[in-house]
């Protein structure tokens, strides 16, 4: 999963499973055809309140009832092909302009499952310095199923994430039986309340969302600002309706050249490119838990995590198992701001303290105190299920050899060594997705990506690919992160992106900034 994440070092991770991230869109309709039957939907009014009984945990709770912030739903189809049948809402949460609101800009932060109300929420203070919030509105958005919006999809609880219950992710989903795939599909529709709310959650139907909920917010035009899989939102936004794009502003952009499974191994690339990295900084210090010897670093990792496959560790009561390691070597390598967070928490594991790794694996989740989950594992299921083509057994258990392969430091039996099932196996309805999924744009007018040279999960490459595929300006920004507006620690991205936001002013074709 691939968004955006806030933490308290200078940087902006995706935040995500991103790792997981990456989903795949449907093929967009027609823009001529998109508003048949939506006339009852494109007329609604707002009813912007305050928020403090938006929120779904403790945490969103406190930043939330901010009296700077105002919350409300749009009411979309839940099935596009059903107008006129049942509803779905999308919560949002707006920063009203301080000047004259000259429109909205609409901002995701990624995924599949990331929260946009969240994410402004978290990061108002940097809004409220910076010079979009005097002519614009900031509003973020929930996807369908995530957040505040309703349905919720849910297929596994929190404690039961905690606790290692639902399926877990390293290279590919620990599915290894029909069984398995059937029980997971079975659980998400009942906690989903019912088929129909689980196979609509998919990408295409997000970006008709997005549509209905520019017109109800007033604009003619949509100003939109997209992170990680939030870029891939972004991206078919303008394929399906490019007559109503003002800007869209796509960083750490995920590649729209590449299928499903090329993009995966790519994040699996970046990663290890990263993890490469961290070995070499490690290995300036005598005492480096990785040892002084980058080439060796891939197994020393392996020793010391080796043992958590049959005796899992323990921290704050919860059992830490190999697949929350490296859900948190993952999470950290984010940023090059964490790798000492990193060589720290392995250090301690390898002293038989997992504490450090949990706390990593916890912010890689969005994970709050009192143990709800920001991040939405099982949306991120759920779209992706809907939006990748579906694989064999055969396909899967090779995907997982693949990996180990071009990221050798996740090259274990347990993540490579075994047969897989896909997660989507037993879907009720058949994936939709085209493999590559970005339809051919025309007419657009100019947008802005951003994408920095050393993104460990949404590579470089990607970006440059997305630039060339919307006719876009590229803004190739030096550093080790996933991410870089506004959260990056850079003026020189902020003054750029804030520039084309504000007043459509574009960066000159060689434009370059650094972390």
């Amino acid at each position: 999963m691939a968004m955006l994440k806030v933490l308290k070092t200078p940087l902006a991770a995706t935040s995500a499973l991103l790792v997981l991230a990456g989903c795949t869109p449907a093929s967009p309709p027609p823009a001529s055809s998109s508003d048949a039957g939506l006339g009852s939907y494109l007329g609604q009014e707002l009813d912007w309140r305050a928020c403090k009984d938006t929120a779904t945990n403790t945490a969103d709770a406190k930043l939330f009832a901010n009296p700077a912030l105002q919350c409300a739903s749009v009411e979309v189809p839940l099935d596009y092909a059903k107008p006129e049948g049942e509803r779905a809402h999308i919560a949002l949460l707006r920063l009203p302009a301080t000047g004259q609101a000259e429109g909205s800009l609409l901002v995701d932060p990624g995924g599949p499952g990331g929260s946009g109300t969240n994410l402004v929420a978290s990061t108002l203070s940097l809004w409220q310095a910076g010079p979009i919030s005097k002519r614009f509105d900031i509003v973020g958005f929930d996807p369908r199923g995530i957040g505040s919006s309703t349905p919720a999809l849910d297929c596994y609880t929190d404690k039961e994430y905690d606790a290692g219950a639902a399926p877990r992710f390293g290279v590919v989903y620990d599915v290894t039986s029909a069984g398995q795939a059937a029980e997971l599909a079975e659980r998400c529709a009942e906690g989903s309340g019912g088929v129909t709310n689980l196979v609509n959650a998919g990408s295409e139907n997000v970006v008709r969302d997005m549509d209905i909920t520019r017109e109800v917010l007033g604009d003619k035009k949509l100003t939109y600002l997209g992170y990680s899989y939030g870029s891939q939102l972004g991206a078919m936004y303008a394929a399906t309706y490019p007559d109503k794009v003002r800007a869209i502003v796509l960083d750490g952009a995920i590649a729209p050249d590449l299928t499903a499974q090329e993009f995966r191994l790519s994040q699996f690339a970046g990663l290890q490119a990263r993890f490469d990295d961290l070995a070499a900084f490690c290995a300036k210090s005598p005492d480096c838990v990785l040892g002084t010897d980058p080439a060796a670093a891939n197994d020393r990792l392996h020793e010391i995590v080796r043992p958590l496959i049959e005796r899992p560790s323990a921290a704050d009561g919860r059992k830490v198992s190999i697949w929350d390691i490296y859900l948190g070597i993952s999470g950290g390598l984010y940023s090059q701001a964490r790798w000492p967070v990193i060589v720290s928490a392995l250090k301690a594991l390898e002293a038989g303290r997992a504490g450090e790794m949990l706390a990593l694996r916890d912010a890689f989740y969005g994970r709050t105190a009192d143990g709800a989950y920001a991040l939405d594992p099982d949306t991120n299921i759920a779209v992706r299920c809907m939006d990748w083509p579906r694989l064999t057994p055969e396909e899967a258990t090779a995907l997982a050899r693949k990996v180990g392969e071009v990221a050798p430091m996740f090259d274990l039996d347990v993540f490579t060594g075994r047969d897989f099932h896909s997660e989507c196996e037993a879907w009720p309805a058949p994936a939709t997705g085209d493999d590559p999924w970005l339809a051919e744009v025309e007419d657009l007018p100019e947008t802005l990506v951003v994408s920095v040279t050393g993104d460990p999960a949404t590579p470089h490459e990607g970006g440059i690919a997305m630039a060339d595929a919307l006719g876009a300006k590229l803004l190739t920004v030096d550093g080790k992160q996933h991410g870089a507006y506004l959260l990056g620690g850079s003026k020189c991205v902020d003054r750029v992106v804030d520039a084309y936001l504000l007043d459509l002013k574009s960066p000159p074709a060689d434009a370059r900034c650094s972390l």
